[in-house]
């Protein structure tokens, strides 16, 4: 943790843009057209959709159930942002395109120029880290939010992987932990097909987050240490279908609610649930997905898709 502490030794917030105010025309979804990774094709050498973001909204405009006008547009996280949970030597590593290369797997970056990484690939998944920390806010004020982009779930404070460089959700806690008042108790249901292991090992003592993690067993990235901070395990085996898969969300999500009762819900919608995605290993549908966000749509979260 790298807060500025006061005279007393008391930590004290720094300025931030992300918690500035948003207007009540605009509806709690939260997106930027930076969102989207493409730099020379280069993106595709991973089989992880890095122009997903737009298309999401691309289609909910066709679909006229958003306009440009009632989208809150997401703000790029500064490091001073970053550092309410990153160390600085983690953020320092970030300037290398080497170490940028491993996190997101994308081996050909460890030859391009930093300045180019940064503004290429770090800077859109700093803008998405930007947006959950705003949805967090939005979801007090309005009862519900979601960030198009992030879940960056498998980067903690001082290690990224798995196309994660920063830890938005565990950033976006922590600032409503340090900034919103009657926010102190936050459970995390991690439904993406991967288990959470970044936001597991940043809260692992922490007894204001519960995390429920629901994924496929046999698939990265296997974190023993981590699975230590999951309160409510689920793990799949491959192929799981819907009628399982349904069951055991609706009891698991019921179940956490009803052993501690939070102040915010951070549900990270991970699609990669669906049947045929090339990494989730899973056999969900379509409908059993827009099912599941219905009930989650039910409980008031916030939530990324």
């Amino acid at each position: 943790m790298s807060q500025k502490e006061d005279s007393e030794g008391k930590r004290s917030s720094h300025h931030t843009e992300l918690y500035g105010s948003i207007p009540r025309t605009c509806l709690p979804i939260v997106f930027h057209p930076d969102y989207n990774i493409t730099f020379m094709g280069l993106e595709k050498l991973h089989p992880f959709d890095a122009g997903k973001w737009g298309k999401v909204i691309r289609f909910l405009k066709e679909e006229q159930f958003i306009t440009d006008g009632n989208i809150v547009e997401a703000l790029e996280a500064t490091e001073e942002d970053l550092l309410v949970v990153h160390t600085k030597r983690y953020l320092s590593r970030l300037k290398w395109s080497l170490v940028v290369a491993t996190i997101t797997e994308i081996p050909p970056l460890l030859f391009l120029p930093n300045f180019l990484v940064q503004r290429k690939v770090l800077r859109p998944l700093r803008t998405q880290t930007g947006g959950t920390i705003m949805a967090g806010k939005l979801a007090v004020d309005r009862g519900w939010a979601i960030n198009v982009g992030g879940g960056f779930h498998h980067c903690s404070s001082d290690r990224g992987g798995g196309f994660c460089a920063y830890a938005d959700i565990t950033l976006a806690i922590k600032f409503l932990f340090e900034r919103v008042e009657g926010i102190s108790r936050a459970t995390i249901i991690d439904l993406d097909a991967h288990q959470g292991n970044g936001h597991e090992r940043d809260f692992m003592d922490d007894r204001r987050v519960f995390i429920v993690d629901m994924y496929n067993r046999y698939i990265y990235p296997g974190d023993g240490y981590a699975k230590r901070a999951i309160k409510r395990k689920v793990e799949l085996d491959w192929g799981t279908e819907d009628s399982e898969y349904l069951q055991k969300v609706e009891l698991h999500s019921e179940g956490a609610l009803n052993e501690v009762r939070p102040d915010i819900i951070v549900y990270n919608a991970g699609t990669d649930i669906l049947d045929g995605d090339p990494l989730g290993g899973l056999s969900i549908s379509p409908q059993a997905i827009f099912m599941i966000h219905l009930l989650f749509a039910a409980f008031g979260v916030m939530a990324r898709t």
